[in-house]
């Protein structure tokens, strides 16, 4: 934790910037490709700004000032998937076909569910944290593996795969896990692993049939909902 608020808040929204351009880059450079490029912004942007709460104390503004952060990120995208502003970089490593409109849906759906889940929970319980890491690292690692490895697809969603639903599970198990265990060595929650641990894969799998029914991008919404409202359920 850092004894200024507004340093916490200067070093997160730097990272923040440095990773997207970071990836940005290498898709320009041609080292990963840009359908690639989305998903590893998908999967990395959020540990990485979820982690940097624990620089900010407990003031009761904090989470307004943290909230900045996806907020001008996704007013950034707002403008250039309308064209107000130009910027290819952005527009290259989160589009599929490489159109600014499509910042108007994925990207724009993942910032907003940034934005109310950080202003709703913030440090007050892991519901919050575990949405958006399965967000994150569920439905992020979900697309990669079912479109590289997936053949065989599920019975009720055939455009979903086995092998991108449990990579999902695992994926966002994991990473929910590992985040909030990070939270509970800093004491700012109090787990007891072994309630905890099947009221979350209780959450992830709730999390993972919704992904799988969702469409395309809409999921960037309706998952963490689905996580925010089963955590809710079972007091996570």
């Amino acid at each position: 934790m850092l004894h200024n608020n507004f340093a916490a808040f200067l070093i997160t929204l730097t990272l923040s910037i440095l990773w997207l351009r970071f990836v940005g880059y290498a898709v320009i450079k041609g080292w990963i490709s840009n359908t690639i490029s989305r998903k590893v912004i998908h999967i990395g942007t959020g540990p990485l700004f979820v982690i940097c709460w624990l620089l900010f104390d407990s003031a009761p503004y904090v989470r307004f000032l943290a909230v900045s952060v996806p907020l001008i990120s996704t007013i950034q995208f707002g403008l250039a998937g309308l064209g107000i502003i130009k910027d290819s970089t952005s527009v290259e490593s989160m589009s599929r076909s490489g159109a600014r409109r499509e910042l108007l849906k994925g990207p724009l759906l993942y910032g907003l569910a940034f934005i109310i889940i950080t202003l709703i929970f913030w440090n007050s319980t892991p519901v919050g944290i575990t949405a958006l890491m399965i967000l994150c690292g569920g439905d992020g690692l979900a697309d990669i593996f079912g479109k590289r490895f997936g053949k065989a697809t599920l019975p009720w969603a055939t455009r979903k795969t086995w092998v991108g639903s449990i990579a999902m599970i695992l994926g966002g198990f994991l990473l929910s896990l590992g985040i909030i265990w990070v939270f509970d060595l800093d004491g700012i929650f109090t787990i007891d692993l072994i309630k905890f641990v099947p009221k979350l894969f209780f959450v992830i799998l709730i999390s993972t049939l919704v992904e799988a029914i969702s469409k395309s991008d809409i999921d960037n919404l309706t998952v963490p909902l689905a996580a925010v409202l089963s955590g809710l359920l079972v007091r996570l």
